[in-house]
Formats: C-alpha cells, structure tokens, sequence
C-alpha cells in the first residue's frame, strides 16, 4: 500500500478483539483515510519461517514492513492476567531493528482491548500495550471524554482505548462500537494533521534555504 495507512493490528482468541478492530478500521475509513487490518499468529510450535502467510480465515499475519510503513497504529490484544495476550507481544519483541532505525517514531498510536469479565484487568492490559509504543517514540492518544459513548457506557470503554467487555465473545454494545470508531477517527486525524505539519515544515525548510541562497 503506498498512500497513508492506519494499521490496525491485533491478537484475538474469541473475537471479541477482533470485533473491535473492525469498528476501529470502520472509524478511520470514515475520515476518507485508508487502513489496513492485520493480526499476529498464535505461538506455537511452529516457527517464522513455516507459518503461513495468510490464515484460513481473518486477517493476514502483519509484517514488519507494513508496522514500519504505517501512518498510524491501533494495536488491540486480550486480556491476560492484566497484560497483552503472548503472540502480540512476541510480535513486538521482533521489532528492534524498527526501534534502532526510527521507523515509529513520531507517529500517533492507540490501543484496545477485551475481557470476559467485568474488572478483568482492561486499564492495567491497555497501559501495558501502551509501553512498547513508548519505546518506539509513539505518540500516545487515548480517547477523550468529549466523545458522548464514553460517559454513557455501563460495559466496556475507558479513557486510555477502546474496550470490550462480555462474554458473549464478539458481540459488542453500541456504545462499545461507538467508542472503538472514535479511536479509530482520532488515530486517522492526528496522523493526518501531523503529516500536513510536516509537510508545512518541511515547505519552509526548502523556502528558508532557498532564501539564504539568494543573499
């Protein structure tokens, strides 16, 4: 994909994260942005090397190039012991090269997440998938309290990402929805009002020198 992205990039046992990231890839389309949908393989006996790179059903396994090249990441996981669930973060612990070479940094990044129960470590897990990005140079958003679902909400939603909770898997609540497609909104914006920035900057970058090559 050559033009701007927004990668959404999961792990999902149920589907309930699954059902999130949908929302989320339906959020930055609404900006006119294009996204890309992704998920990670399960660890297992099976290395690198012989995992197919297309499952039978979803996503397609990430790679390192597509993480490298995004504009934006929403990066969703379940719960697990109020942490990311193993092959996400085994995903990410394959990137230092990415880290070493700057290839995330500056860039906007959120995260989401699910859990079966009710207080199933939902803040700790979302925090926890926050630090890697950190690391990278990312820069963090959450979703803010200006968005109407957040304050109305009686399942999942938090001010630090979209959230799901239930256990019915993938059946998410409107306001869970609403809450997802607004993360998804926010990482589109941010990414594209950093790239025009940037852009502006680098306009008067070139003017300056001009300028100076003049006198």
């Amino acid at each position: 994909m050559t033009s701007p992205y927004v990668l959404v990039l999961y792990f999902s046992r149920t589907g309930g994260t699954a059902a999130l990231a949908r929302h989320v890839a339906r959020g930055v389309r609404d900006t006119g942005m294009d996204v890309l949908l992704r998920t990670v393989p399960p660890v297992s006996a099976i290395t690198e090397q012989t995992a197919p790179a297309t499952p039978d059903t979803g996503a397609v396994y990430c790679t390192k190039t597509e993480l490298a090249e995004c504009s934006a990441l929403a990066l969703g996981s379940p719960t697990r012991f109020g942490n990311m669930a193993a092959p996400l973060k085994y995903f990410l612990d394959t990137t230092a090269d990415l880290w070493m070479g700057h290839r995330l940094e500056g860039k906007p990044a959120g995260v989401f997440c699910s859990s079966a129960s009710l207080h199933g470590g939902q803040e700790s897990t979302l925090l926890s998938m926050m630090i890697p990005l950190l690391h990278h140079g990312m820069v963090i958003t959450g979703v803010p309290y200006s968005v109407p679902a957040l304050n109305e909400t009686s399942t999942g939603g938090t001010p630090y990402g979209a959230t799901h909770f239930g256990r019915d898997g993938a059946v998410l609540s409107t306001h869970e929805e609403s809450i997802a497609e607004a993360l998804g909104r926010r990482l589109a914006t941010l990414s594209q009002r950093l790239g025009l920035s940037q852009q502006l900057g680098l306009s008067q970058q070139l003017g300056l020198s001009q300028q100076l090559g003049k006198v």
